[in-house]
């Protein structure tokens, strides 16, 4: 008696078992990484930010300068010393130009004694001007102290504990405070320090702040470093070398020769 043999469901796709093991996945076993993609792309725009972003403030920032001293001295030239006459295109930067040039002639004429006399005689007519000399005075006085090439102009940044202990803020170093100020805060012993207190995000502007000189930290991070960590909020953190600078200073030190044994 033959056996019945039980017939096979006819299927025209290939059975489980002929697939190759990659395949054998269900349909919802497979799921796209899509959010890789998506921190990738996050990450290529933040980094090309960071790139094109202060070059392009930088390029806003010269091409506006450049137009306003434009604006100040080509109005001053006749027509046929511009370039514009005689080209079909405007050139920018020839007001700036002629702006640097004019200063240099006067810095070189008052160089000499003929030009400080013209300047002296110049000042001696201002300050009899009851409200210019006061306005006169008080811009020398801050284009001389930013423009001043001392060496002693904030060279050192300082920690304070402002506005109360236990809160520090960076300070940048401007001298040692004498005169009056001194006498008075009975400080003379220890002495005072004259320090400039930023503020963020601005650092041109913030508070005169004179502190003695046991309570002023001096940093080792140059005052370049300091102001980008004020700039940036505190986001730019330079790096601390203090260890790095111990070994150096360790391998420029000279080296003690060993002692011969005596025989």
């Amino acid at each position: 008696m033959a056996e019945e043999s039980t017939p096979k469901p006819q299927n025209d796709q290939p059975g489980a078992d002929d697939q190759p093991p990659e395949m054998q996945l269900a349909d919802g076993d497979f799921q796209p990484h899509h959010s890789g993609l998506g921190t990738r792309l996050r990450n290529y725009f933040l980094t090309g930010l960071i790139i094109a972003g202060p070059v392009g403030i930088t390029l806003y920032i010269v091409w506006w300068f450049v137009n306003l001293i434009d604006g100040w001295v080509k109005p001053l030239l006749p027509d046929r010393y511009l370039p514009e006459t005689y080209l079909p295109f405007t050139v920018p930067g020839v007001g700036l130009i002629l702006a640097v040039t004019a200063l240099i002639l006067i810095g070189a004429l008052t160089a000499n004694l003929f030009g400080r006399s013209l300047v002296n005689y110049g000042e001696v007519i201002v300050n009899r001007m009851p409200v210019v000399r006061s306005v006169y005075r008080a811009l020398k006085q801050i284009f001389e102290t930013v423009l001043s090439q001392s060496n002693a102009t904030f060279q050192q940044v300082g920690l304070i504990q402002y506005p109360r202990k236990g809160l520090y803020a960076i300070v940048f170093i401007s001298t040692e405070t004498t005169g009056e100020i001194l006498h008075r805060t009975d400080e003379e012993d220890a002495g005072l320090l004259s320090v400039f207190l930023p503020t963020t995000p601005n650092p041109t502007s913030g508070f005169l702040l004179f502190v003695p000189a046991p309570d002023v930290l001096i940093l080792d991070m140059t005052v370049e470093e300091a102001a980008k960590l004020v700039i940036s909020a505190g986001l730019v953190v330079p790096r601390y070398q203090d260890k790095l600078r111990k070994l150096a200073k360790d391998a420029k030190a000279p080296k003690k020769l060993p002692e011969k044994e005596s025989v």
